[in-house]
């Protein structure tokens, strides 16, 4: 993995997340402490509400955003957006009121539904090889579990010395710094072709092409499938940690670096495992496994309560790596399912639809959690799971070519396309574009 630092480029943009995930790890713990001097014991509603808008900013303007600047420079448009979560940082600290508070949140989330997808979009073009791109994928994964590792750490070491207003300044760095990354790399230019299209396609076309691919609308049932279990440990860990087990903020550490440890674990392992297993059969497999081991230990609970701490979190680590084993390879599909020039629009589709799939599970989970129990609540969501996996079992069936034999019946017979692969029946890597708007074996 570490060869691909050569890559002056993707070493920058690698750099950036790394900055930008900083600054918002640190973000997170100011934000609770902020909210926690305005409402006091209430300040989990507070947060509660703050997380719902974040959702919602994902779930609803990331295709819109992506729609509105699709005309403008790639490069732009992420140092933009990373300006605006800089500059919404920097007035956190002075607000006054709670709706000042949910109004910044929601400017600074709507930003990240920006910034994210584009980011996405860029790294297939700067890292055209297949194999460059999964090893970059497992990185951003491990970046990811790494900054819910020492984020909180370092937040706390700087509270040491310092109020937790300063942290929003180490947000405003993380930003900025990521800004400049992103300034300094070399982004390739897409043609103009997406730009010219009307508003209205540009805004539907991601999802159009993503809801006819089959191997995306599974990806879409086994992100669901992801999020159930997923859910529920984010959600449920520090109450079994804290009530249950009687620990304190140590212990429900330890507990989400289990869980972290084994994300990293099946980031580490799955390029080499790629290199030779397709992507199906990889995700396939994490989706019935975790599905098995939250099974099992849903019934384990339920029956006999939680079981030794150690076992605990060896299970935690089992969900991780498997929950990261089915998430971790999506960029690879999405890749594959579009040209250059619509994969901005599909990584926003990918963006909305499976945090979609969080806002679903998120509040389920935490009813669950309280109203039946968390053994018959993880065995609840197992069972979403379970639903998740059956869909994309039937919408992104085993042995489906991605190149199928087709036809153009409606294409005039000196078309480009036909005279580009050898007339009206032919084959070729499939994606959904203008010349190809259903999938043969579904339509």
């Amino acid at each position: 993995m570490l060869s691909l630092f050569q890559n002056r480029d993707y070493a920058f943009l690698f750099g950036a997340q790394v900055v930008a995930l900083i600054g918002t790890g640190l973000l997170t713990v100011a934000l609770g402490l902020l909210a926690y001097d305005f409402a006091g014991n209430r300040a989990g509603l507070v947060l509660g509400t703050a997380y719902t808008i974040k959702m919602v900013a994902y779930v609803g303007l990331s295709p819109i955003a992506q729609a509105v600047v699709q005309r403008l420079p790639r490069k732009a448009v992420l140092i933009g957006t990373d300006l605006i979560r800089a500059a919404v940082a920097l007035c956190l600290p002075f607000v006054t009121d709670l709706w000042q508070v949910y109004a910044l949140i929601f400017v600074l989330q709507a930003a990240s539904a920006t910034f994210t997808p584009a980011y996405q979009a860029v790294l297939p073009d700067v890292l055209p090889e297949e194999r460059d791109y999964t090893r970059a994928l497992s990185l951003s994964r491990m970046a990811y579990d790494l900054e819910n590792l020492t984020s909180p750490a370092l937040a706390g070491l700087l509270l040491t010395v310092m109020s937790y207003h300063w942290l929003f300044l180490g947000t405003v760095a993380g930003f900025g710094g990521s800004a400049l990354l992103v300034a300094v790399s070399v982004i390739p230019v897409l043609s103009g072709t997406a730009a010219a299209r009307p508003f209205r396609e540009r805004l539907s076309r991601g999802l159009r092409i993503y809801l006819a691919t089959p191997r995306l609308r599974g990806l879409l049932a086994l992100n669901l499938a992801a999020a159930s279990v997923g859910a529920f440990v984010l959600v449920n860990t520090v109450v079994m940690v804290r009530g249950d087990y009687g620990a304190g903020e140590t212990g429900l550490a330890i507990a989400m670096a289990a869980f972290g440890a084994g994300s990293m674990a099946a980031a580490l392992l799955l390029p080499r495992l790629l290199d030779d297993l397709p992507d199906r059969r990889v995700m396939m497999a994490g989706a019935r496994s975790l599905i098995v081991v939250a099974l099992l230990m849903g019934a384990l609970i339920w029956l006999d309560g939680l079981p030794a701490w150690g076992v605990f979190l060896l299970v935690w680590a089992a969900i991780g790596f498997l929950y990261s084993s089915i998430l971790t390879p999506s960029g690879r599909l999405l890749r594959r399912s579009a040209h250059a020039e619509d994969r901005p629009a599909i990584f926003a589709a990918q963006f909305a639809l499976s945090h979609a799939c969080w806002l679903l599970t998120y509040p389920l989970a935490g009813w669950a959690g309280q109203a039946i129990g968390m053994g018959p609540a993880l065995l609840l969501l197992a069972g979403v799971a379970v639903v998740g996996l059956a869909v994309a079992s039937r919408h992104w069936p085993d042995g489906l070519p991605d190149a199928p034999e087709h036809d153009h019946p409606d294409l005039p017979e000196d078309h480009p396309h036909l005279r580009a692969n050898g007339g009206r029946r032919h084959t070729h890597a499939f994606v959904i574009d203008d010349e190809h708007r259903v999938w043969p074996t579904h339509g």
